[in-house]
């Protein structure tokens, strides 16, 4: 098997499986010493149950989404004034970061070997260039870092048309563009595919809202270019409104973040000659479904979990 899951098995156990866009392995089957099968996901194994870190992210979330959300609403700069909606929108870019940087942490983190003994040892920076989840989180973060760039130098009102381009909307656009190359390999880690169609499962969900999100920000930003003649937006409505939109995107994907149900992989354990363990035993025919990582670690060898 020319690819592997970033895990290791438990004991005895032999790998009869790998599933994942391209060149990563996003979930695999393995085969326990009793004969019975255990799926992992990458992402499911990362997220595990839920933990402070993973509220912390989903709350940071939140907050920055809101502050986008708040800081494009119709109204809002009128209201407050221009400076005041700037720092709405750079205390929200402040808040991604940290999300992100913390998301990062829980990636690298993410514990080794599938055993329910097994806790995340916390790092703060480390290369994992085999893992989909590694780039995401990695590409994500230097998204957020050309957000805090933009938002922080578009507090200054006294910029040229040319300044505002350099300075301001170069970087939001370099921001939107890794936002969006994040949000796709998230979205195919979630779905084992860069595209798939899985809304029953909550992590697909928070990918695809994500995914949109993205490319609501991708819209604004090519909106918001100053074009050097008039000094105006090339579309300031529809800069205003993807950024509207895409924070609520993402405010939607960060609140369901609070909410982690581990969820069973809905498409077929096996299928074909797969299905065969060495020697021929057919786990097609009457044989208990496969084991999700989450039923293994919590140690309950005895339950028998079928697929939804």
């Amino acid at each position: 098997m020319s690819r592997q899951a970033y895990v290791q098995p438990p004991p005895g156990a032999e790998p009869i499986a790998v599933d994942g866009p391209g060149p990563f392995v996003t979930r695999a089957h393995f085969r326990l010493a009793d004969g019975r099968v255990l799926e992992w996901a990458s992402r499911r194994h990362r997220k595990g149950g839920g933990d402070r870190l993973g509220r912390w992210i989903a709350v940071l979330f939140i907050v920055g989404s809101a502050c986008f959300a708040v800081g494009s609403l119709a109204g809002y700069s009128s209201l407050v004034g221009a400076r005041a909606d700037a720092i709405t929108y750079f205390a929200g870019s402040i808040f991604f970061t940290c999300a992100a940087y913390l998301q990062y942490v829980e990636c690298i983190s993410a514990a080794p070997i599938l055993d329910r003994d097994a806790t995340p040892q916390r790092r703060l920076l480390g290369l994992a260039p085999q893992r989909i989840d590694w780039w995401a989180t990695t590409v994500q973060l230097a998204g957020t870092l050309f957000f805090n760039v933009t938002t922080f130098t578009a507090l200054d009102a006294s910029l040229s048309p040319k300044g505002a381009d350099l300075v301001v909307w170069t970087p939001d656009a370099l921001g939107s563009i890794c936002f969006l190359v994040a949000s796709e390999l998230a979205f195919a880690e979630a779905g084992h595919a860069w595209f798939s169609w899985r809304t029953s499962d909550p992590g697909w969900r928070i990918g695809a809202l994500n995914l949109i999100g993205s490319v609501f920000f991708g819209i604004s930003a090519i909106a918001g270019w100053v074009q050097p003649s008039t000094g105006d937006l090339l579309d300031a409505a529809v800069d205003t409104s993807g950024t509207f939109w895409g924070a609520v995107c993402f405010l939607a994907g960060a609140v369901l973040l609070l909410f982690p149900v581990p969820a069973a992989d809905p498409s077929p354990a096996m299928s074909g000659a797969a299905a065969l363990a060495p020697g021929g035993r057919d786990d097609r025919a009457g044989a208990p479904g496969p084991l999700r990582d989450d039923d293994h670690l919590r140690g309950e060898g005895d339950r028998e979990h079928q697929r939804d």
